[in-house]
């Protein structure tokens, strides 16, 4: 649930909020100051809040977003005075929330990175150029008319945000064209979907729908967009009681994502254990076999794409063998690594930044996640010579998506061995890119100072790690 504040008065504000009340988005909750909650059309409205305050008090706008985390405020008020008045109050109680700021007066310029500044004089003046003759319509009368043609906008935190158009399943729909910084873009399938893109999708009306609401919906997706079920590679040859313990943990995961289990056996031996496994295979449970171990990457490979697999689970000493490493890395989905503590007794999921674009293409997946597992996410800015400012520009921008998904996270900046500090500590799941770095030979990471070459040795947290592009 996303929270929204409307600061508005007059007629304008007025109608605005009826259509407000109109809406069937139930994952909105709106808080308005526009006094009109006797109008009908309000009565059945559940994710209305009005609030008896003055938009243009600061005491009492402060008091009200300390309490409720707001992702944007919208200002829609017939005085330019109190327009300006309550804008500016916000920006100094959050210096970095968007604001959409509704003007009528041609000469009010505002510099501000974080604010759309709507003019209503230029917004009609281009429905009304849509009326003249000889004039390209827009894509509301194009075609049947019955919605085969749709724009989207991608929002951070979208399952579809830093995707190549070529890694989508396209059925009964197309993207005909993307929109990014005012230049249009003709996608091919390696070309990158990016947060903010205007997404011109062309198909089935009912496809469009539901493909509508899987590229707006920003919470709970995990472990898509990669796929929706689990796959577990079990080797028979190691430990019983390991082996039980990596069954647990699977299941436990599959019932809090939601998802299907496929349980892989491999290196099989015809012991007790392998009859309590086949004694699993249900509904929700399936168990498969692979008896060549020449057959790994390509049994794999076709049971990703047969079952829709979005997430591995395997023991780490499996995962860093040559047949598995560079098979799921070219797989392109999550990997989680089993560690000394089961993640039911975990309370928190830590990342430790690295390359800006690595920490932002798998920001989603870890807000998702952490959700869904009911963990604290802590963001750790470790440096050993102390310079903090070289991440600033990411974790504003994880803490812009805090306010997104509204999900607290919390910030560490320490001056500390990153590699040192993750080995001492204790009960945290770590999440980490799942970058071409890890396919390096372990003689050349000794040579290496990238951190994430080395954190695959820590085999006492489990361990998540989520594909990027490179």
């Amino acid at each position: 649930m996303q929270n929204i504040l409307i600061l508005a008065n007059g007629s304008m504000a007025k109608y605005f909020v009826q259509w407000v009340g109109k809406s069937r988005i139930d994952a909105n909750h709106y808080y308005i100051t526009c006094n009109i909650q006797d109008d009908k059309i309000f009565k059945n409205s559940s994710n209305l809040t009005f609030v008896p305050e003055d938009p243009t008090s600061f005491l009492k706008i402060k008091k009200l977003m300390n309490r409720v985390t707001f992702s944007v405020v919208f200002v829609v008020m017939v005085s330019r005075e109190e327009a300006v008045c309550a804008y500016e109050n916000v920006r100094h109680i959050d210096p970095k929330i968007r604001v959409v700021f509704v003007s009528q007066w041609d000469d009010c310029i505002i510099e501000d990175e974080n604010l759309n500044l709507i003019n209503i004089h230029e917004l009609v003046a281009s429905h009304l150029y849509e009326h003249l003759p000889n004039v390209p319509v827009i894509a509301k009368n194009i075609g049947l008319g019955r919605g085969e043609i749709m724009e989207v906008l991608v929002p951070f935190g979208s399952s579809y945000a830093y995707r190549h158009v070529g890694s989508i399943a396209h059925r009964k729909w197309r993207i005909a064209a993307i929109y990014r910084n005012e230049k249009q873009i003709l996608p091919n399938n390696a070309t990158l979907i990016k947060p903010n893109d205007i997404l011109v999708v062309l198909g089935n009306p009912t496809i469009l729908e539901e493909l509508y609401k899987r590229i707006t919906r920003r919470k709970g997706l995990f472990p898509e967009p990669f796929g929706r079920n689990l796959y577990l590679i079990l080797d028979l040859q190691r430990d019983e009681v390991l082996i039980e313990q990596e069954v647990k943990e699977a299941i436990y995961l599959a019932k809090r994502f939601s998802s299907k289990l496929y349980i892989t056996l491999i290196n099989i031996n015809f012991s007790s254990m392998l009859y309590k496994l086949r004694a699993l295979d249900e509904k929700d449970i399936v168990v498969l076999s692979i008896y060549n171990h020449h057959e790994y990457r390509t049994q794999i490979e076709y049971d990703t794409t047969q079952y829709d697999i979005g997430l591995f689970l395997i023991h780490p000493d499996l995962f860093s063998t040559a047949p598995f490493t560079r098979t799921l890395y070219d797989l392109r989905r999550s990997v989680y690594l089993f560690g000394e503590v089961p993640l039911w007794e975990i309370q928190k999921s830590v990342l430790l930044l690295g390359e800006d674009e690595a920490m932002e293409s798998l920001s989603s997946s870890l807000f998702d996640l952490s959700e869904r597992l009911s963990l604290r996410l802590v963001v750790c800015n470790y440096n050993p010579e102390g310079e903090f400012d070289e991440k600033e520009e990411i974790i504003n921008y994880y803490a812009s998506l805090s306010r997104v998904y509204n999900f607290k996270i919390e910030i560490e900046e320490k001056q500390v061995n990153p590699v040192v500090e993750l080995r001492e500590a204790s009960a945290l799941l770590h999440v980490a890119p799942l970058s071409r770095s890890l396919l390096t030979p372990p003689l050349f990471n000794f040579f290496s100072t990238d951190p994430s070459r080395y954190f695959l040795r820590i085999k006492k947290h489990p361990q998540l790690l989520i594909p990027i592009e490179e």
